[in-house]
């Protein structure tokens, strides 16, 4: 007796960025991260989209320290090569 296939609950689209695309912003950024992270964390992602997520995740981190980094250096510019605490007069 053949049994037939009973489809899995489908999960919620991750959406992530197919083509790889530099966010428009640091903060579209960390959204689309936050939002990545929240379906991962769910656990209720079928193993490709996990892996699609986790990449875009780690493409959105990378972006995100990156521009970090850029902004460090231009506020070390302004205080003549010194980074000081916010706090600091």
């Amino acid at each position: 007796m053949a049994r037939s296939a009973v489809p899995a609950p489908s999960a919620p689209p991750v959406n992530p960025d197919p083509a790889g695309l530099t966010p428009a912003s640091y903060e579209s950024a960390l959204s689309e991260l936050d939002r990545l992270v929240q379906q991962m964390e769910g656990g209720q992602l079928p193993l490709d989209q996990l892996l699609s997520a986790y990449r875009r995740g780690a493409e959105l981190l990378a972006y995100c320290r990156s521009r970090l980094q850029s902004v460090e250096e231009q506020v070390q510019l302004l205080d003549d090569g010194q980074l000081k605490p916010w706090g600091a007069t």
